[in-house]
């Protein structure tokens, strides 16, 4: 949960200076076996926010489990904010709130266990929660220790009440707390799944999100990356709080990989204001472009038809798909999003979104997907909502309903296996699309066409990328960064670093300068020079300089 404003989370708190060494373990992504795909449960906070107690879990646990939920996967349960006492005991440990608990935290991680689920629960890196009550600024290991005595095996890690301390910028200080965070849980005997929260902080200056993302998946398994989604009980528009982390999500698929997960936060099926197809379509989404599903609604009172879309096990399938890869944007044009990426097997996944308010139809070609059109290359499209099948030999034609959203895993025929990344290249803060012409590169307002579409290929020991455009995949941008040349050496390639930063051969880096690209010496938190590429593109090694 974020707070309000700024202010909310500003200086304020204890005195002195906490020194917390960043001890030598492993990185998330080193080991994925704690989290090797997106988790899967159920949250109170969209949908109940601080009401919660014992018998909402047992009830929602109880449903899932009769309901078929646990069956396909949801089988986290996690407490959000509000759970505990406002101080803590004489001895510094937390304490449960025993009006909401009375059997107690443990009983409820016990009962859940022989139930079939898991137990997650809620903190705060700042010295107060976002709800007021006790933080863990102080009492890591503390808190840590005690969370792995109650059973409890997944922790959601808020930022509220954060400030830096002397010598500290702000994004530092998260830095150093979620690191010692990550430390504590991972010596435990068995460690916890980590949930951070602190890109949700930053996202309102693109410079800092970018550089704190840079760092998230060496600290946990999963961060929640931008706003809330709206909480039950708002009289905004929830399709548009989706559509928000959505995009935002869009700008951070260089991340993704086994043991690490962006989060856009949760699935909210009962929220009023959501019409039936946007219900779905959320689930479509975030499942396809493999984010953690948690659920926050009620489960005792969603209806057959909201359980039946949430089982999907098709869709369920590959958003828990062993690649760990996030779908990419292949185009966007103000009506539909298409997005692709691979999957373990080495079928291609495609989603296609009307954003639009009407009804439309858009067609996808087989060389949007990165795939071969070459004679005898027939693919088979298969609906993972509707099982219905279709032939592609050269396109698929998708027509959509306002706010729909579908999603196709496409098998590729023993002949025709080979892929390629392909999509947009944008730059994250602007949106805006790297688009070649016949005497010039520039950016552009996306529009979904061919020059705005980009083969991103591996050359050499396949450490290094070429970038053709659609329009014309006989030549690559050239390293100078604002023309296309023959695809030849090192005159055309290019490392893509987990910053976001495009380096050409000369050293320098692709630049956004309002419309026009340029080379340009490379800043690490340049806002005009942080690119999103299609999924499955080789990220560089090593630090930017």
């Amino acid at each position: 949960m974020k707070p309000l404003s700024s202010t909310s989370w500003a200086a304020q708190g204890v005195a002195g200076l906490l020194v917390f060494p960043l001890l030598p373990v492993e990185a998330s992504t080193d080991n994925p076996s704690l989290a090797p795909a997106p988790p899967m449960g159920f949250n109170n906070w969209a949908r109940f926010e601080c009401d919660l107690n014992e018998t909402l879990f047992t009830e929602t646990a109880q449903a899932m489990r009769k309901r078929g939920l646990l069956d396909v996967g949801y089988d986290r349960l996690t407490l959000d904010d509000c759970w505990m006492l406002h101080d803590r005991a004489d001895d510094g440990s937390l304490e449960w709130d025993t009006d909401k608990f009375p059997h107690g935290i443990p009983w409820l991680a016990e009962y859940m266990k022989n139930e079939g689920f898991h137990l997650g629960i809620y903190q705060d890196s700042g010295n107060l929660t976002c709800g007021g009550y006790t933080g863990s600024y102080g009492h890591e290991a503390q808190d840590a220790e005690l969370f792995a005595s109650w059973g409890i095996d997944y922790l959601k890690l808020d930022g509220c009440n954060v400030w830096a301390e002397e010598g500290r910028s702000l994004r530092e200080e998260y830095r150093v707390r979620y690191m010692q965070w990550h430390n504590v849980l991972s010596a435990l005997p068995n460690p916890l799944i980590f949930s951070n929260s602190a890109p949700a902080y930053f996202e309102g200056e693109a410079a800092d999100w970018a550089v704190v993302m840079d760092w998230v998946p060496e600290s946990g398994e999963l961060a929640r990356h931008s706003a809330d989604v709206i909480v039950y009980s708002s009289n905004g528009s929830a399709w548009d709080s989706i559509m928000y982390n959505y995009d935002m999500h869009a700008r951070l698929v260089r991340y993704q990989q086994p043991g690490y997960y962006n989060d856009p936060d949760f699935l909210i099926p009962d929220h009023p204001s959501l019409s039936q197809n946007e219900k779905r379509s959320q689930f479509a989404l975030w499942a396809s472009i493999g984010a953690p599903l948690i659920l926050s609604a009620y489960v005792p009172d969603l209806s057959d038809e909201e359980i039946a879309f949430l089982s999907n096990k098709a869709l369920i399938a590959v958003n828990q798909d062993p690649l760990g890869q996030q779908s990419a944007l292949v185009s966007r044009d103000g009506t539909f999003d298409v997005l692709s990426r691979s999957l373990e097997n080495g079928d291609r996944l495609l989603t296609v979104l009307n954003r639009g308010a009407d009804a439309a139809t858009t067609t996808v070609t087989l060389a949007r997907l990165g795939l071969t059109s070459q004679s005898g290359c027939k693919y088979e499209a298969r609906d993972l909502v509707t099982d219905d099948i279709s032939t592609m030999d050269s396109a698929i034609q998708i027509q959509l309903d306002s706010h729909v959203a579908k999603v196709y895993r496409i098998a590729l025929p023993e002949s025709c296996t080979k892929t390629t990344p392909t999509g947009m290249v944008f730059n994250t803060p602007s949106g805006l699309c790297l688009t070649a012409s016949t005497d010039s590169i520039t950016f552009e307002k996306c529009s979904a066409l061919d020059t705005q579409v980009w083969h991103v290929t591996a050359t050499g020991d396949g450490t290094k990328l070429t970038l053709s455009p659609l329009s014309d995949t006989s030549v690559c941008l050239a390293a100078d960064g604002v023309s296309l040349a023959k695809c030849r050496g090192t005159a055309s390639t290019w490392d893509h670093y987990i910053s976001g930063h495009l380096r050409s051969s000369s050293g320098n880096c692709l630049t956004q300068t309002k419309d026009k690209a340029s080379i340009e010496e490379c800043v690490i938190d340049s806002v005009g020079q942080i690119f999103g590429l299609p999924s499955g593109v080789h990220l560089a090694k090593g630090d930017l300089n």
